[in-house]
């Protein structure tokens, strides 16, 4: 089952998508909105399923489905919680400084809280208000859950995971020194995220959705050209399931929580640092990962982050090429 919110309100207007992403119906026979979807999983999950099946076989009411009129799945959501599930990206950024990777970072998760009431729709630009601060995109996975008790166990963690989406955790890099330097965590430099146009079910994504990872290639574009194609389930150091637990080992989780995985990262077949698309490698899910690389084998980042004009899409395509969650493509532009 594929679900969307178009732009309507606070809440957004849910509607079920079809498989192909080329129509879509309205939910509100069964619920007007994600977030009391969710509320209220359970029951109402069946018969937005009907909806879901109905809308395949033409028997219930549809309209050509764009992806522009999307809001997020979850307009504003409870809550938004980022870990940094490959730790090959953590290993690349402090190498590239020098710094020691301490142990426990392959044993627990890091995890930080950000702004969760207004992300940004698929098709947003993304507003700054300097070229100063480093601009870039983070192609990540992240997944909505149900309600989930404090001190869940993986297996229940994984059992709450309602939706998969994709999402631009977009990122101030040159705030972001000042910022941790203070011990208390980010803010000025994690603007708004976005997400893609699409959640989907887990059981709608196949054998590409097991052991709590989504096994397929996420594409990253700049400015047309590829960027960075790494699998999702390649080098994923914690699934989901393992960060949920996390999130919930001293509070419980409220439906509507979302948790990203945090930056896609795969290494070289060699098992060093990834190489750019434009070598035959996998490339990267951020352009601060290529810099970091590119300081490891040239002693300087040779790659700017992004600048206003520039236009990043994200996406993730399905064995026969078609896409899955509808694209991430948003304009970098000047804050008014």
């Amino acid at each position: 089952m594929k679900l969307a919110s178009l732009s309507h309100g606070r809440e957004g207007r849910l509607v079920v998508v079809s498989a192909d992403l080329t129509r879509a119906t309205d939910a509100f026979p069964v619920v007007a909105t994600l977030q009391a979807a969710l509320d209220d999983w359970e029951r109402l999950a069946p018969r937005l399923a009907d909806l879901a099946e109905g809308l395949e076989h033409g028997s219930v009411p549809s309209f050509r489905f764009h992806e522009h009129d999307c809001a997020a799945p979850l307009p504003r959501a409870f809550q938004w919680l980022d870990g940094s599930a490959y730790v090959n990206h953590v290993e690349l950024a402090r190498k590239a400084r020098g710094a020691a990777m301490p142990e426990n970072f392959w044993t627990d998760p890091l995890m930080y809280q950000g702004g969760s009431d207004a992300p940004l729709a698929p098709r947003a630009p993304i507003h700054a208000r300097s070229e100063e601060d480093g601009i870039d995109f983070e192609a990540e996975i992240a997944v909505i859950t149900g309600d989930v008790p404090m001190g869940a166990t993986r297996e229940q963690a994984l059992a709450a995971i309602r939706l998969v989406m994709l999402a631009n955790d977009v990122s101030l890099r040159n705030r972001i020194p000042s910022e941790l330097a203070k011990g208390f965590g980010f803010i000025q430099s994690k603007p708004s995220t976005s997400f893609s146009p699409v959640a989907v079910t887990p059981g709608a994504l196949g054998s590409a959705w097991r052991d709590g990872k989504l096994h397929r290639p996420l594409l990253a574009q700049l400015n047309g050209a590829p960027f960075g194609r790494p699998d999702a389930g390649t080098d994923m150091t914690f699934d989901f399931g393992t960060l949920i637990a996390h999130a919930a080992a001293t509070r419980r989780l409220s439906a509507g929580t979302i948790i990203g995985s945090g930056t896609v990262s795969n290494r070289d077949a060699d098992g060093g640092p990834g190489k750019p698309v434009a070598e035959g490698g996998v490339g990267y899910a951020c352009i601060a990962e290529q810099r970091m690389v590119e300081t490891l084998r040239q002693g300087e980042p040779k790659t700017s982050f992004l600048r206003f004009g520039d236009t990043v899409r994200i996406e993730m395509k399905d064995a026969d090429g078609h896409s899955i969650f509808g694209a991430i493509e948003q304009e970098v532009l000047p804050h008014d």
